[in-house]
């Protein structure tokens, strides 16, 4: 192929096969959302769709079509019928670039990173071709770039152009970053995090329940390597912290095996207490599976 040819290499975070894989599948959102255009999913505002939502008393200039005569008949009273409007969805993509999201270990194919920049460009795909809006951001220990959500076919290719280059930066303040996020989003609608939710966890529940406060469906798809969901590691070994120490540390990890997976446990039992009391999605993902796989069973499931 002559280079004229040769296809940008931002696509490559999007193959075929996985938007073929993805292709039938559609997002459905549960809670209300606020959009633009008339779409698939519910509205907090009121119009003229299929699903009844309240009376409320006619007024001069109201289509007398939505008049309810049944009610009127038996309580001489003139109201209108009010219905739930259908809605475009407006999706914001959280995808973290901190340090600790360069681990790849040797199980994987993908870093956290590379992972979580496919898994966003799936998910924009998915966003977009149903007609839905799809925004991104991309973050370490504060906003990088700052994507407002569309729906026109072209967002997709502008989302992968700026997560093709987006590597692992510095450290993380993830609780900080989320509080800001959850701001500067302007209407409530989708909320999909991507991490490995490096940071203390009452800072972490503090800024999830922020973006539940102002009313967004949330989704976290919460990122780890096999590596570091096993600790497989038996001799002594070299570690080295992605983010804030500089310095090697030799440890025995048989003598640390055991606190390190209970402080791992009840992490992670944490988050996804948390998410279910808020209604939100918790996804536990394993790098080491690919990210077609992992978007198959998820939807699945969520079905």
């Amino acid at each position: 192929m002559s280079d004229d040819l040769k296809l940008p290499d931002c696509l490559s975070l999007l193959s075929e096969e996985t938007m073929g894989a993805l292709r039938r599948i559609e997002w459905q959102a549960r809670k209300r959302k606020q959009g633009t255009l008339t779409g698939r999913h519910s509205s907090p505002d009121k119009g003229a769709s299929v699903e009844f939502a309240e009376h409320r008393e006619y007024a001069p200039g109201d289509d007398t079509r939505n008049l309810d005569w049944r009610v009127m008949a038996k309580s001489d009273r003139n109201v209108i019928r009010q219905y739930i409007e259908e809605t475009n969805l407006r999706a914001t993509l959280a995808v973290d670039l901190s340090g600790s999201m360069g681990y790849q270990g040797d199980q994987a194919e993908l870093s956290k990173v590379d992972y979580a920049k496919q898994l966003a460009a799936a998910l924009a795909y998915i966003f977009v071709k149903q007609g839905d809006g799809a925004g991104l951001v991309i973050f370490d220990s504060s906003v990088k770039t700052f994507l407002r959500s569309g729906s026109r076919p072209s967002q997709v290719r502008q989302i992968l152009e700026v997560l093709y280059p987006a590597e692992a930066g510095s450290d993380t303040d993830l609780g900080g970053v989320l509080h800001e996020v959850a701001e500067r989003i302007p209407r409530r609608g989708l909320v999909v995090l991507v991490s490995d939710l490096f940071d203390e966890p009452d800072k972490i529940v503090e800024a999830l329940h922020h973006f539940d406060y102002r009313q967004h469906e949330l989704v976290v798809f919460h990122l780890l390597a096999e590596e570091e969901l096993t600790f497989p590691f038996k001799k002594f070994q070299r570690f080295k912290d992605l983010e804030g120490v500089e310095e090697m540390l030799r440890i025995d990890p048989q003598a640390v095996r055991a606190a390190y997976l209970e402080r791992l446990r009840v992490f992670v039992k944490r988050i996804e207490s948390a998410c279910g009391k808020m209604r939100a999605d918790y996804v536990a993902v394993n790098t080491k599976t690919p990210v077609r796989d992992t978007l198959l069973e998820y939807f699945g499931g969520r079905r």
